[in-house]
């Protein structure tokens, strides 16, 4: 035998060698793997190979294959062993703890961590009923040695770990171990302190030995750290906090303090009754909150990894005692009387150089200053102050990785991959700033408004620094040459923080403060410095910008600013850099008109009546721009259009805003409705010829400036009617409307019916739009498509930039903000297809909610649109369907189907939507099943970048369409808190489709069939809120037995596809059981599905299926009806890939501790319960 032993010893010596070896062959790598695998698994001599080879004179990478050995043993093959071959591994095991590996310091972590292992696995199989003395012979070890203490410390907190956190033990088995557990705490965490204290004092008294104390009470801490979690509050705080206050102590000990503060900070994150948390106060003393603030604020220097981590664990652990008081302090007669030492450590971590332990105060001084008690404290209002003026240097962008310019730049390195990942860390943590300061000036609104006032005037006096043009590559020389800024240069990261400050402060010191007592004058004082301020960089412009429409609300209590503001605001409507007049401009000089057209219609939509007697000096300089030769897009020149719209709202009167629009669309109409366009629009050959589609040209050929113009006079066109019919509206007020003549009768119900001044010129423009649609659609034609030339054969493909969005790819830090836009031939015609296909359908959703019953009423309007939207569907690609998403994450507008359907009256329902619903939806079931096929067929990717593209923009076609479908057209509201209980109701738009069978049925079909999609979103919404609701609606009728067990098959599939989700798959488990509890005493053929079920017990389902028949038969909870019924369903969970080939690790219930005593016995006179036997060694016990 030892023979055989040592010849296998030595086989497998060599076999871990040949797989360690980094000169091994592929084939001779995997030969060695195949045969240790294969001793494992069927070898007898498993065990004594295993002690063998790990004996500790053996080299560390044999040891730890021998002690892999053991574990697989204990975890594969502990239920065959016999009871004499157990007590042997057990013996053996703990002789291994005891003498078999080196000293504390040179042993090797993963040796250590495989023996607690080997320890962990034993103990969960056969503790506390076979193993009593477990506690015992643990601590008996940590009687011999630092070694023997660290492993022990390892095994208590794996056996938390697995027990508690991981959960990896069957449900009665974990009961006991963590019952067992929670009657020995107290002696647990006696022992555990006990070692703590022990060792924490030798190695501060710096005795021989220092760094295996410091060992041993890393590893104490760590194991404390896996019980605070979970154990009782009593232990934490018993003795005054005991364990709290050495945890503070520990905190300027550099060795110790990351393991004591990760201890801190999980029991400053325990939940729990009120009245067990106060204690938690006590680290509010003069003594804990000491050692606190001088770590918080010792906190800056060298950035050394360690340190680092211990500083972000410390700035959790002030920001989970910050909720703590918050939850505390209603209860406590008073704030605790150092709450301004805590303050002061919390504002340590916000001045901190690292951007990310700035960031982790946010949602503490959001809460502090949120509280209701506390935000009116004199510390926190003080405080407050503090906390604006850090916020000066928070909001500024510093600390990119790659740059060196900054204190924030080191510690970016450690937190950041790259510039792109540091920007949208920073853009997010701007965000939470802006909440936070927006809170702050709600507590101290007029000293806020003092340090915005201070900053921005400082802004305007200080002459502009461009910084180092040599950072990036995307800041081009040109211009650097004519002296502008960069988007990271000092003088426009400080406009940009100080615009996000003036932001926040201005919106809430308007609601915070009585009109009476706002600095109105200040204000105007500001606002007058930001009006003469000059610049033409277009950086720093946009910012001015900004200030500028922050400062509006309060000009409008001085009304002779207003004036002003508008010419400043026209100024940059037409701002361009002095260069030469045809070269193209920059991003940045883009971005300051669109931001300046974007200042006047929010001016004009939030403010129309301050801006109505400006009305004519607006209208006539819009008309003089126009006239003039100055260069505006078609966007910018409708933006002005759609704001004087807006303003002539205020009117309110019908006749002046018609005749108003008449004139303003005057030459719109004139040139939608003339027969040149007609001509174009209704003919898809001369269409493709009109835009230029056609021809093969290059960028200085003169048929593509031609082309551009054509293509310009349609956007034109349409950017107009959008803007006109989006905004043109009657007054909100029901008395104005009618004295303005905009009221025209009432309802049935009683609501007004109103007319738009918009009206009359829509229904003369809709029939060319709608034809502009159709000839759309039809471009997709393969006839169409031949006819397009080399240079726009890619016209109809997604854009760069919307892919981009689709796989959630970010665009380049700096965007090339200061580069020129030029744009290639085919993405200027790429580009006007998509704002032409977007714009169209803006108009139609607009109509109806603008015009009300005036468009519902149009003669033939549901054969109008589907003769047009719908039309050559087959060969329009997922990315242009009327339905598909894509285009809402770009422009944040909803598609024209959503608004039909949301404004639509009832009484349009029948001959409207019911027809264009029931074909589209019945033609989207049968297209994206087909899709949904090919994507499922695919074995390999070769295309890889091409087909994630086309799977996601299918998953975005198939979520929209079943949102359309939930949330616009069956659901209401109101949805349920539980989803055993829906509450969801059909609209009175779902009543009206319940009544036509056909497209009921499409409803159902393409809900069920969604769920095996491969989407597990799409999966858990449709089958919590909408498949149910549908369903529900027809259960009492004579359904088809074929398409009963269809739709119960439907929801199984859905569960082998996705019920590696634990969400979907209760999800989908609780739909499966209503649909059988409600259907199966009608139709017998579900239980035929069930049997079908791989390895369904037939026993528990006949007794499922009497006790739901029978009405004598005991019934059961629902929590329990839903433990059977998805025990009854497992076979048809789907697994994770990962989980799919993996070997069961089976645990056997040992006889239950805790049993529930018999009413009828006599404990008192019975017999001895046995607990003491239990916990004693027995014959056959470990």
């Amino acid at each position: 035998m030892a023979d055989q032993v040592a010849a296998m010893c030595d086989q497998l010596v060599k076999a871990v060698n040949v797989i360690m070896d980094a000169e091994t062959s592929q084939i001779y790598r995997l030969e060695a793997l195949k045969f240790c695998e294969e001793f494992k698994e069927t070898s007898s001599l498993c065990v004594p190979c295993g002690l063998q080879l790990a004996d500790k004179a053996q080299p560390a990478v044999v040891r730890h294959f021998g002690l892999q050995i053991l574990e697989h043993i204990i975890k594969f093959r502990w239920n065959d062993m016999q009871q004499q071959e157990k007590v042997h591994l057990k013996e053996s095991a703990m002789q291994l703890l005891s003498n078999g590996t080196h000293s504390i310091l040179d042993e090797e972590s993963h040796i250590k961590d495989a023996l607690s292992r080997i320890v962990v696995e034993m103990i969960k199989r056969e503790w506390p009923q076979h193993w009593p003395d477990m506690l015992k012979e643990m601590e008996t070890l940590t009687s011999q040695g630092e070694a023997q203490t660290e492993l022990v410390m390892l095994i208590l907190l794996r056996l938390a770990e697995d027990v508690i956190t991981f959960q990896t033990l069957p449900t009665q088995r974990r009961r006991d171990i963590q019952q067992t557990l929670t009657q020995n705490m107290e002696s647990i965490f006696t022992f555990m302190m006990g070692i703590l204290q022990i060792n924490v004092e030798d190695y501060c008294k710096l005795v021989s030995g220092m760094r295996a104390h410091c060992r041993v009470a890393v590893a104490t801490l760590n194991t404390l750290a896996g019980y605070i979690d979970w154990v009782s509050l009593v232990y934490i705080t018993s003795r005054n906090c005991h364990l709290l206050e050495i945890l503070c102590l520990l905190l300027s000990e550099p060795e110790l303090q990351l393991e004591a503060a990760e201890c801190l900070l999980i029991a400053m994150s325990r939940k729990g009754k009120l009245e067990e948390r106060k204690p938690f106060m006590l680290l509010f003393d003069d003594v804990a909150i000491q050692y606190i603030l001088s770590a918080a604020q010792s906190a800056d220097g060298l950035v050394v990894e360690r340190r680092y981590i211990f500083l972000k664990r410390l700035c959790q652990v002030l920001c989970a005692l910050g909720g703590q008081l918050c939850s505390l302090v209603v209860s406590l007669a008073e704030v605790p009387a150092n709450l301004s030492k805590y303050m002061e450590a919390l504002l340590a971590f916000t001045t901190h150089s690292s951007q990310f332990l700035k960031s982790s105060t946010m949602a503490t001084w959001g809460a502090l200053f949120r509280h209701e008690a506390l935000s009116k404290d004199a510390v926190v209002v003080e405080m407050a102050v503090k906390f604006l003026r850090a916020s000066m240097t928070n909001l500024v962008k510093a600390g990119f990785p790659s740059r060196d310019n900054n204190p924030s730049c080191k510690y970016s390195r450690v937190d950041f991959d790259s510039d792109e990942d540091f920007n949208s860390f920073f853009n997010s943590f701007r965000a939470q700033q802006g909440e936070v300061l927006r809170s702050a000036c709600r507590i101290v609104p007029l000293e806020a408004f003092r340090i915005g006032a201070e900053w921005l005037q400082y802004q305007i006096t200080s002459p502009i620094d461009t910084g180092d043009t040599h950072f990036s590559l995307c800041i081009s020389l040109a211009k650097t040459a004519e002296g502008l800024c960069s988007l990271l240069s000092p003088s426009v990261v400080q406009w940009d923080a100080m615009t996000v400050f003036m932001e926040c402060m201005v919106s809430q010191i308007i609601k915070s403060v009585d009109e009476e007592k706002l600095p109105i004058d200040q204000s105007m004082e500001l606002l007058q410095g930001v009006l003469n301020y000059d610049t033409k960089d277009p950086l720093i412009l946009s910012c001015v910008l900004t200030n500028v429409s922050a400062l509006f609300p309060l000009a409008i209590h001085r009304p002779r600013f207003l004036p002003q503001v508008l010419i400043k605001l026209f100024k940059a409507v037409t701002f361009e850099i002095d260069h030469e007049p045809k070269a193209p401009w920059t991003r940045a000089v883009k971005n300051v008109r669109r931001h300046a057209c974007s200042s006047i219609i929010k001016i004009c939509r939030d403010y129309p009546q301050y801006m109505l007697p400006c009305f004519e000096m607006f209208y006539n300089h819009v008309k003089e721009l126009f006239s003039s030769g100055v260069t505006l897009t078609h966007m910018e020149k409708c933006a002005l259009m759609e704001a004087l719209v807006l303003i002539s709202n205020q009117f309110k009167d019908y006749e002046k805003q018609k005749a108003f629009v008449d004139e303003l669309m005057a030459s719109v109409v004139a040139e939608w409705t003339s027969n040149e366009i007609r001509h174009v629009l209704w003919n898809p050959d001369t269409f493709l010829s009109f835009i230029g589609a056609d021809k093969v040209v290059t960028e200085q050929s003169e048929d593509a400036d031609a082309a551009a113009i054509n293509r310009g006079r349609l956007s034109f066109c349409l950017y107009a009617i959008l803007a006109v019919v989006k905004r043109a509206h009657w007054p909100a007020d029901l008395e104005e409307a009618k004295a303005g003549g905009f009221v025209v009768g009432y309802t049935p119900a009683g609501a007004p019916m109103y007319r738009n001044p918009c009206t009359p010129q829509f229904l003369i423009l809709l029939p060319n739009l709608l034809a502009l649609i159709r000839t759309h659609n039809s471009l997709f034609l393969p006839e169409n498509m031949a006819r397009l030339s080399e240079t726009f054969s890619r016209a109809h493909e997604i854009m760069d930039s919307e892919k981009k969005v689709v796989l959630g790819l970010s665009h380049h830090l700096l965007d090339i903000y200061d580069s020129p836009v030029c744009k290639t031939m085919i993405e200027r015609m790429q580009g006007f297809f998509c704002t032409l296909y977007d714009n169209c359908y803006q108009i139609l959703g607009s109509a109806g909610v603008s015009m009300q019953q005036d468009f519902y009423n149009i003669d033939k309007l549901a054969e109008g649109i589907a003769g047009s939207a719908f039309v050559s569907l087959d060969h329009v690609p997922d990315h242009r369907l009327p339905l598909c998403k894509l285009y809402i994450s770009l422009t944040s507008v909803r598609l024209f189907l959503r608004q039909l359907v949301l404004s639509c009256p009832q009484e349009y329902y029948e001959s409207l939507l019911c027809p264009l619903l029931g074909p589209l939806f019945g033609y989207m079931l049968q297209r994206l099943n087909m899709r949904w096929q090919v994507i499922n067929q695919r074995t390999s990717i070769n295309q890889v970048t091409q087909e994630m593209l086309e799977e996601q923009v299918v998953r975005l076609l198939t979520r929209e369409v079943l949102e359309l479908l939930k949330e616009d057209m069956m659901m209401d509201s109101v949805q349920s808190a539980s989803p055993a209980q829906p509450t969801e109701e059909l609209t009175e738009l779902g009543k009206c489709l319940l009544k036509h069978e056909n497209l009921y049925m499409s409803l159902l079909t393409l809900s069920f069939t969604s769920l095996s999609w491969k989407d597990a979103t799409n999966c858990h919404r449709t089958a919590s809120l909408v498949c149910w609701t549908l369903l529900r609606q027809v259960v009492g009728g004579n359904l088809l037995t074929e398409a009963v067990t269809w739709f119960f098959t439907s929801v199984l599939r859905g569960l082998q596809v996705h019920g590696q989700h634990e969400v979907c798959s209760s999800t989908l488990s609780q739909l499966a059981m209503l649909i059988y509890e409600n259907l199966r005493p009608r139709y017998m053929e579900l239980r035929g599905v069930m049997t079908q079920i791989p390895n369904i017990n037939l026993e528990a389902l006949d007794q499922y299926d009497h006790r739901l028949m029978d009405p004598s038969a005991q019934k059961f909870g629902e929590k329990k009806r839903k433990d059977q019924f998805r025990k009854l369903i497992a076979g048809t969970v789907g697994k994770a890939l990962c989980q799919q080939f993996r070997k069961e690790v089976h645990i056997r219930n040992l006889p239950s501790l805790f049993k529930k005593p018999k009413p009828d016995k006599d404990i008192v006179n019975s017999e001895p319960l046995g607990l003491a036997a239990l916990f004693s060694p027995e014959n056959d016990a470990l």
